[in-house]
């Protein structure tokens, strides 16, 4: 390797991604239901206790009832005159698709996907397989992405929704599929070696998320943010290992980006994660 690149190489292994602690403050709360106006209001008040670690003496919360729309455009209009900062709502929203397995529900899929605003998913009330805690309060939250360096609009979002004395996991999952394609084209090529590659490649990726959540840590500890930070750093891609590791340490609230920068769809793995886990919260940012 040429000694300018070795430089700048070791350069940019020295250049990492910091953390910086921003306040999330949800001026207005939206929750929306299929419900009767009776029914809808009580919802509304099990959610404000679900969610007291966010209230604001100040803050706007309004509920919708179910006649008051009747098919997204005419939900999303109601979304546009509100204007919240959160809106909380449940999967099959109106929908006849409860036991469906394939979907969220068409109010909910466009809710996530038309609007730029945070979405807090929970559980269908009539759901008899929800989690036992999924309702009861956010002890444990996980942030989930394959990209986590960086990301302080993901953890920021994870560390409001996180009661005191909490814990906080931060979870990077690197899709291996992507990097042994990567490695498969790299051994194709005789100037590489494969192996050292190999190793270093994958500790590069891994060592990365590492550092950001070193750097989260010594933020939150030295700002007295009253939550434990712990780190999940691994690669995979099916489903089963978000399952697993999201059944393995009883997580309450699951948080997600949901769009990529440069499309209004959901990316990656997060749309079918998010029609696959029905039994808790997800907060879909």
């Amino acid at each position: 390797m040429p000694r300018l690149d070795q430089f700048e190489s070791v350069f940019r292994a020295a250049s990492k991604d910091v953390f910086t602690l921003e306040s999330y403050n949800y001026a207005r709360v939206l929750v929306i239901t299929d419900l009767d106006e009776t029914a809808a209001y009580a919802y509304g008040e099990r959610v404000k206790q679900f969610l007291h670690v966010i209230r604001d003496d100040s803050a706007v919360w309004n509920v919708v009832h179910g006649s008051e729309f009747s098919s997204p455009a005419e939900l999303l209009d109601l979304v546009r005159q509100d204007g919240p900062q959160l809106i909380v709502t449940y999967r099959h929203l109106h929908s006849r698709s409860l036991r469906s397995p394939h979907t969220m529900g068409e109010h909910v899929e466009v809710l996530t996907q038309a609007t730029d605003i945070a979405v807090l998913l929970l559980p269908h009330p009539d759901n008899p397989n929800a989690a036992h805690h999924a309702f009861e309060n956010t002890n444990v939250v996980m942030a989930l992405t394959d990209h986590l360096s960086g990301d302080d609009r993901l953890v920021n979002a994870a560390v409001r929704f996180t009661e005191a004395n909490g814990t906080l996991f931060l979870t990077h999952i690197e899709d291996e599929a992507t990097y042994r394609r990567y490695m498969h084209a790299i051994s194709r090529i005789p100037s590489i070696d494969t192996e050292s590659a190999r190793k270093e490649i994958r500790e590069r990726l891994l060592q990365d998320p590492r550092d950001y959540i070193a750097s989260v840590q010594s933020i939150l500890e030295a700002a007295q943010v009253p939550i434990q930070v712990k780190p999940i750093i691994t690669m995979g891609r099916h489903l089963t290992l978000f399952r697993d590791l999201i059944e393995e340490h009883h997580i309450d609230l699951l948080v997600m980006n949901t769009k990529d920068e440069d499309q209004q769809a959901m990316h990656g793995l997060v749309h079918p994660l998010a029609v696959e886990l029905r039994t808790i919260p997800l907060l879909l940012l």
